[in-house]
């Protein structure tokens, strides 16, 4: 039986390749930047006008620093706040398509959907994530924070990464 292939765009190093690799999906990523860890078949180019035929389904995770709390923060002390916003032009490209889609960014992001955390998926991750999708989707419920245990902290940039604390328990 063919794997369906699956198109993940603005594709990173690859975290949401390996769960839809880890559900049955062939992925291949995109990304305008280069990503030499990528886990499965990979093109650098435009992710806005990259050929979309072949697939089966199609996911998308456009830029989210028009909408991060770090962009908020940053614009409070001062800081320039993003502008590149490709959360309706990437909703057009993949309503478009006609393709089966999935569109992943943060909170407060212009997202017609779910909101997902990794607590839900027993990770010990606090992250919460908007999904859009053309098919119908669901959650798990709501958060477990609380029964999680203490939770892996990540801040910073791709490769400036530094393992924190829990700030709502200082550990």
């Amino acid at each position: 039986m063919t794997r369906p292939r699956l198109l993940d765009l603005f594709c990173g190093a690859g975290g949401a390749a390996m769960g839809y690799h880890r559900a049955g999906f062939d992925v291949v990523g995109v990304d305008i930047n280069p990503q030499p860890h990528y886990p499965f078949e990979f093109y650098q180019a435009d992710a806005l006008t990259y050929p979309l035929d072949g697939f089966d389904v199609i996911h998308a995770s456009p830029p989210c620093q028009a909408y991060s709390r770090a962009a908020l923060l940053a614009e409070r002390q001062g800081g320039k706040r993003s502008t590149v916003d490709l959360v309706a032009p990437v909703r057009e490209l993949l309503r478009g398509s006609g393709l089966p889609y999935v569109m992943e960014n943060v909170e407060g992001a212009p997202i017609e959907g779910l909101m997902l955390c990794g607590s839900m998926f027993d990770l010990r991750v606090r992250r919460h994530r908007l999904f859009e999708s053309s098919e119908w989707i669901g959650g798990p419920g709501a958060c477990r924070h609380a029964e999680q245990g203490r939770p892996v902290g990540l801040y910073g940039r791709m490769g400036d990464v530094v393992k924190g604390t829990d700030s709502s328990t200082g550990r």
